[in-house]
């Protein structure tokens, strides 16, 4: 037996020392173009350099993340298959009754970049700060409506968290996409939009149709240093993010998943990967896969207190 568990061990110990050997899967469970897909082929490149194998993006999306997690939880811990998340990974481990995978299936390989939201409104609207909309909103329960990139998105549970430490009432408007919540922010039809800062960014310029009224963070982005933080604002604990994070099944062997993590840190924050993640609106991190792990707990607790606040379900 003993010889059988040493054979056993050799035989892992070699498949561990040959990786990787053929091209490594990185699954991406949104449609190409948004912040995850962005994320994933930012550090797609120097992976396949570092690693010595091409890294292919492989977009799956479907089921608010769900599809693509799931085929990524359920493949061989070979180290061939990674996957990237957003904040919306965490939150459906409360949004949902069933998931098609269990998060123990997970782990955590780095915590590449944050984006707290900004908070949008029209350049017509009479909002100069998010205190305008706030007060409003105390004056007159239900009158502001607020869009968002989906049912419990980052977004929308941002800003029921919004809505639930400011004590108003406003009225969620879902859409499919950032695109169509942003048209009708533009028309009038919504008052209030937060959203990644790659999207609002692009519309706040002089000629620009949004005006940003406040960042959902902990401190202002480089991209617009001029827009306050909520807390400046005096509102406070009131912070969300999109975020994105590599993953992989739980039982790929450690010594490829701090390799994998490694050589992620060192892409995100190489100074041309920073600025670009801070044009994005993006702080750079490149964490440990440990710590990844903590960020996700924190984040899933943080979510799911909110989600059972506002009563939402996802089935």
């Amino acid at each position: 037996m003993a010889v059988a568990l040493l054979l056993v061990g050799g035989a892992a110990q070699a498949q561990t020392n040959a990786w990787p050997n053929k091209p490594i899967r990185l699954i991406v469970p949104y449609a190409p173009g948004g912040f995850t897909d962005q994320m994933a082929r930012l550090v797609a490149p120097g992976l396949q350099v570092r690693l010595g194998q091409p890294v292919v993006v492989e977009n799956k999306p479907g089921g608010n993340s769900l599809i693509g997690v799931a085929d990524m939880a359920r493949s061989a811990p070979d180290g061939y298959t990674f996957g990237v998340v957003i904040a919306a990974y965490a939150a459906n481990t409360t949004l949902y009754a069933k998931l098609p995978y269990d998060p123990k299936q997970v782990r955590g390989v780095s915590l590449m970049g944050i984006s707290p939201l900004l908070a949008g409104v029209a350049k017509s609207s009479p909002y100069q700060n998010i205190n305008d909309v706030i007060k409003d909103a105390k004056a007159h329960p239900g009158k502001i409506s607020f869009g968002s990139s989906g049912n419990g998105s980052s977004v929308h549970l941002t800003t029921e968290l919004l809505a639930w430490r400011t004590k108003v009432e406003m009225v969620h408007v879902p859409y499919r996409g950032a695109a169509p919540a942003l048209a009708d922010l533009l028309g009038g039809h919504i008052q209030l939009f937060l959203d990644a800062p790659v999207n609002l960014i692009e519309q706040s310029g002089p000629q620009g149709r949004v005006r940003l009224v406040g960042v959902a963070g902990d401190e202002r982005l480089p991209a617009v240093p001029d827009v306050p933080t909520f807390a400046e604002q005096g509102v406070d604990g009131v912070t969300g993010s999109t975020w994105a994070a590599l993953i992989a099944p739980a039982g790929v062997p450690d010594e490829i998943v701090q390799k994998v993590s490694k050589a992620t840190a060192e892409i995100i924050r190489e100074e041309k990967t920073v600025e670009t993640l801070h044009r994005m609106g993006t702080f750079a991190k490149g964490l440990t896969p440990e710590e990844t792990d903590a960020f996700i707990k924190t984040e899933t607790d943080k979510w799911a207190a909110v989600i059972h606040q506002a009563d939402i379900r996802l089935d």
